[in-house]
């Protein structure tokens, strides 16, 4: 059985995640925290654009979701975690770092956020909604994202114990291009893009496990085999992916990746096709 069952997880999340989760909304973060000491302008990428004011992008001709519309957040510059701690008496001692999906341009917060987070919660979870840099630039396309995460995995790992939270237990989860930051940051669990900020990064950026739906851009769309990024070695963590067959994120993102994972000899990955889910 998958290892996430092991971590406190229920593999059913799967269809509830691919037909929108309907949680209550409203539920505000318990904590939110800047992952730059200095700002992410100090990294240097994209930091000559200017974006302006961070809003929501949502329009009143956009298409209802689950008979909701969702919260589109845009020009994103300084990113933030956003921490939601499940009950005390259920935690677990699992956290999950969830990446919204957006195409880089946008952030489908609640939808693939701050939703996912109340489900994690009511499971025993902390969920860390992450915030990143959008929207990316042409030359660095989700790179700005995989250093915020990779820096919101070492962050969530150097306060595991303030929060509950067992070191060995912490994973990444990402939607469409969240699934594309998740999965390189799972991948590449050895290649810092960034320098070093403070003791935070002393603490490994690798996720213990992954769970990707339907990531976005692993594979190369003539070929439909892996990308020159996506090298798996046999110390790639497990991963757990859903993707719908009519989704215009090809699903030969998920089943490359998961193929991948068994020629290493990753054991413990699960693959979910679903006929149809767009």
């Amino acid at each position: 059985m998958f290892g996430l069952n092991r971590m406190g997880l229920g593999i059913g999340f799967v269809v509830v995640a691919l037909m929108g989760v309907d949680a209550a909304v409203g539920k505000t973060a318990d904590e939110v925290i800047d992952i730059w000491p200095k700002g992410a302008a100090a990294l240097k990428v994209g930091a000559k654009r200017d974006i302006g004011k961070e809003r929501d992008f949502t329009r009143d001709t956009d298409r209802l979701i689950a008979g909701r519309r969702i919260i589109k957040l845009g020009h994103i510059s300084t990113p933030q975690i956003h921490v939601f701690h499940p009950p005390k008496a259920k935690r677990n001692g699992t956290a999950v770092v969830i990446c919204p999906g957006g195409g880089f341009h946008i952030l489908a917060w609640d939808l693939e956020g701050t939703e996912i987070a109340e489900w994690l919660n009511g499971l025993g979870v902390t969920a860390i909604v992450l915030k990143y840099r959008v929207p990316g630039l042409k030359e660095d396309r989700g790179l700005m994202a995989i250093q915020d995460a990779q820096r919101a995995m070492s962050l969530v790992r150097s306060k595991a114990k303030g929060w509950g939270v067992k070191e060995d237990r912490i994973g990444i989860m990402g939607f469409s291009a969240g699934g594309y930051t998740a999965g390189h940051v799972a991948v590449q669990h050895k290649v810092r893009k960034y320098k070093a900020v403070d003791a935070a990064d002393k603490a490994p950026f690798r996720p213990d496990f992954a769970i990707l739906v339907y990531a976005a851009w692993m594979v190369d769309k003539k070929t439909k085999k892996l990308k020159d990024g996506f090298k798996i070695d046999k110390d790639t963590p497990v991963m757990f992916f859903a993707h719908a067959a009519d989704d215009r994120v090809l699903c030969e993102n998920s089943v490359a990746l998961f193929m991948g994972l068994r020629k290493a000899g990753v054991k413990g990955s699960e693959l979910h096709i679903y006929e149809s889910g767009g």
